[in-house]
């Protein structure tokens, strides 16, 4: 019996005493927590400077608002830096998988800039003995690819520097000459050929504004196929995707003297250029147009193409900011059946496109007229205070 007890006490204590660190619990895991947005600048122009977010955490995804409020992981998400050219404030938080979202970080900024200020441009001066210089690297890059874009587009593009056939280093599409223009040139590698080549340029990523007037002055190439244009589209396509980013058109043009009847013209002889905005989903697009066309226009020759953008308002001008033709507002952004779509332009910043598109679904097709190379020259685009 006691041989019995005293087994049973064993078996009964064996875990009593011990020190094993195999039965002993480990502590909770941490969640770590994302690191903090910071808030950059650079210099612009006249007072303005540019904004720049980055986390130190790999990965992370940034959140912001520029109106003061506190962002969410349903706020505008942080894809390039923007123009700071008035009063606000800027607030952002990281988040990121496996981490606690960080704390908020806010930068006000406070500026005296008066109304009509110059606060950022390229002027696209050229670097003397240079025949084809290079955009600035720091504001431009470009989309790339034939059809890349959609609308059912005859043209390859190309960016700076591509050695892909068609592209070609000797005959850029896209240069900034010694003659202070950027030229955006549509060519036709072999004569006779279906092959097109030119540019479409886009600060997406590196650039971007929300509010103010913005213009370019340019001279545009009339012949069949010949679409240029001048447009920006909201930072947020990247998670939204298009139309819900937002697309304003400054100005797009087709037809040369031959414009169809449908903005109104009997041709020959009647030149325009159309201001537009875009919205809603792929599925049901919400936009307004405007057409500019008084007797004697041709945009052929040099003009200044222009939008003035505030809350809730989108305004365009040729030549002069008082010469406006076209004002759209929360009302005018409608469906095909009248009903009005969401605005979007009040979101956040967008990016500028400068692009010169051959054939398509609007323009058609090219012809036996049409003139090859065709050019798109930009003298400048400047950004001013509202």
């Amino acid at each position: 019996m006691f041989s019995l007890f005293v087994l049973a006490g064993a078996l009964l204590c064996s875990g009593c005493g011990g020190t094993s660190s195999s039965h002993q619990t480990p502590p909770p895991a941490t969640t770590p927590t994302a690191a903090t947005p910071t808030v950059a600048t650079t210099t612009a122009q006249n007072g303005a400077v540019i904004a720049s977010l980055a986390s130190t955490t790999s990965g992370a995804t940034i959140y912001y608002t520029l109106d003061g409020s506190t962002p969410t992981t349903s706020s505008q998400v942080y894809e390039a830096p923007f123009l700071v050219a008035s009063n606000l404030t800027v607030k952002a938080l990281a988040a990121a998988s496996g981490s606690n979202n960080s704390s908020v970080t806010t930068q006000a900024f406070t500026t005296s800039i008066p109304s009509g200020t110059l606060v950022w441009s390229d002027e696209f001066n050229g670097t003397a003995g240079t025949t084809y210089g290079q955009p600035n690297p720091a504001t431009w890059t470009y989309d790339t690819g034939t059809n890349c874009c959609g609308n059912n587009e005859q043209e390859t593009y190309c960016a700076w520097g591509s050695t892909t056939a068609p592209c070609s280093t000797s005959s850029p599409n896209a240069w900034v000459g010694t003659d202070g223009y950027l030229h955006v040139q549509a060519l036709q590698p072999t004569a006779g050929a279906t092959t097109y080549t030119s540019a479409r340029l886009k600060s997406s990523g590196l650039f971007s504004f929300m509010y103010g007037r913005i213009e370019a002055r340019m001279q545009l190439p009339e012949s069949q196929g010949m679409w240029p244009a001048f447009w920006m589209l909201g930072n947020n396509i990247a998670t939204v995707n298009w139309p819900a980013c937002g697309e304003l058109d400054i100005m797009e043009h087709i037809d040369g003297s031959n414009a169809p009847t449908y903005v109104g013209g009997t041709p020959p002889g009647y030149d325009w250029i159309a201001g537009s905005i875009h919205g809603g989903t792929a599925s049901n697009e919400g936009n307004g147009t405007q057409q500019y066309h008084p007797a004697g226009f041709s945009a052929a020759a040099w003009h200044t193409y222009g939008m003035i953008w505030t809350k809730g308002q989108i305004q365009y001008y040729i030549d002069d900011p008082s010469n406006i033709y076209a004002t759209f507002n929360t009302s005018n952004l409608v469906y095909n059946n009248g009903s009005v779509a969401p605005w979007p332009f009040d979101a956040g910043p967008q990016f500028v496109i400068l692009n010169l598109a051959v054939g398509g679904s609007w323009p058609g097709n090219v012809d036996s007229t049409t003139v090859f190379p065709g050019n798109m020259l930009v003298d400048y685009v400047r950004i001013y205070t509202p």
